[in-house]
């Protein structure tokens, strides 16, 4: 199965946090499915580190390599079909990280692993 895992599970994944739910946890260890992350998560990250809002053990370059690459997570790139998205989507949700996120989970009909309840309201399949 494939699944899109948000911003802060991709945190929780790789630094083994006890915020992580055990079924999400399950299902990024079954080697039978496909995890993926999207270009925004890592966009965002950028940002939050740039500003000091969150600080990486490494560079960023090196955190993609190690614990996405290094993981096989694949990387989610952004497209024109989700950005069109974004414009029909209500206003659930202001983050606009979390919207592209939204908009390409629908596009991509891929269930997201998220503790975000907000991802609720624009009736899509998340997992926690």
């Amino acid at each position: 199965m494939k699944y899109l895992i948000d911003t802060h599970t991709l945190l929780w994944i790789v630094t083994d946090s006890p915020k992580l739910s055990a079924r999400a946890k399950m299902l990024y260890l079954d080697e039978q499915n496909t995890i993926f992350v999207s270009m925004a998560s890592l966009w965002e990250l950028a940002i939050k580190s740039s500003l000091g809002k969150i600080s990486f053990e490494m560079p960023l370059e090196d955190f993609v390599e190690e614990h996405i690459r290094g993981n096989d997570i694949e990387i989610l790139n952004i497209e024109l079909p989700h950005i069109l998205r974004i414009e029909k989507l209500p206003f659930h949700h202001r983050d606009p990280f979390d919207r592209l996120i939204i908009a390409q989970q629908i596009e991509e009909n891929l269930p997201i692993i998220s503790a975000d309840e907000i991802f609720d309201a624009y009736g899509v399949q998340r997992i926690w």
